[in-house]
């Protein structure tokens, strides 16, 4: 039987598959009941759930280790990490970081290019470059069917001329290894299709995390995986935050109407743990 990591590589050699995003492991579980192959956490997700805001160094590595960990064990499909930006500067420290996050039985993970510093928002080409050659190099020496998923985050962050800045990224990450290549926030088919173009024969992923796009309509694009980020973490937050607002506005408890029955995640989690 394959390994999880085999699952989670065969799922990018053909067709296009829906990555959702849990934030914990009843989340993580639910999604695998609804007959998902995979999962992928979402470091947004994880940061609301610790009470922390979204940003390049909320998180310790040691927290997200520990999230990880969890995850895998909790569940038969394969988990993929959100790994931010390794959770360190240099290329050293990325393959360490890299290699620890794959000794939890990861499937898999992605590297950005993001620094968190608005002055300048993209870590410099070459040591962005550099930076994905330390990971796929961890891949090699620790987890070689794991999958490594190179991120540019330029539309994210004002970048002028994002599309050819994601396009000469993309191509130079793919070239140093990458397995999968991610340009978080591109929302026009035009640019997704030039995307997959380029890079490939690897797989694509795109984001999506508002209503637009279907699932059949990136699928003619060529795209391999889709994601949804911290979408399904923010749809629980917003459900959540609407009820207590209106308990605590009007007095109202109407909103709680729409609650899971207890019946219904009884039944996703009978039988585990």
């Amino acid at each position: 039987m394959p390994s999880k990591l085999e699952l989670f590589r065969n799922l990018h050699e053909s067709g296009c598959f829906v990555l959702p995003n849990p934030w914990d492991i009843g989340s993580a579980i639910c999604l695998q009941q609804l007959g998902f192959p995979a999962v992928a956490t979402t470091s947004a997700g994880l940061s609301f759930s610790v009470g922390r805001p979204d940003r390049v160094r909320s998180l310790n590595l040691e927290l997200v280790l520990d999230h990880v960990r969890a995850l895998v064990e909790a569940t038969r499909i394969p988990v993929a990490v959100d790994f931010q930006n390794g959770y360190a500067e240099a290329p050293e420290g990325v393959a360490l970081n890299v290699a620890r996050c794959l000794r939890t039985g990861a499937a898999g993970l992605s590297i950005e290019d993001a620094t968190g510093d608005e002055s300048q928002p993209l870590t410099d080409r070459d040591h962005a470059i550099e930076r994905v050659e330390a990971a796929c190099a961890a891949r090699d020496s620790t987890a070689p069917s794991s999958v490594i998923t190179a991120r540019c985050e330029a539309f994210l962050f004002g970048v002028p001329d994002p599309a050819r800045v994601v396009l000469d990224r993309l191509v130079a990450y793919a070239e140093a290894g990458a397995d999968c290549l991610f340009a978080p926030g591109v929302s026009d088919p035009r640019v997704i299709a030039d995307i997959v173009a380029a890079v490939a024969p690897k797989p694509v992923n795109v984001l999506v995390s508002a209503p637009g796009f279907t699932f059949g309509q990136l699928v003619n694009l060529g795209v391999r995986r889709i994601s949804v980020g911290s979408a399904l973490a923010r749809v629980a937050w917003g459900a959540f935050l609407q009820a207590a607002r209106d308990i605590v506005g009007t007095g109202s408890f109407e909103s709680l109407a729409g609650a899971a029955s207890f019946a219904e995640l009884d039944g996703f989690f009978e039988g585990e743990g």
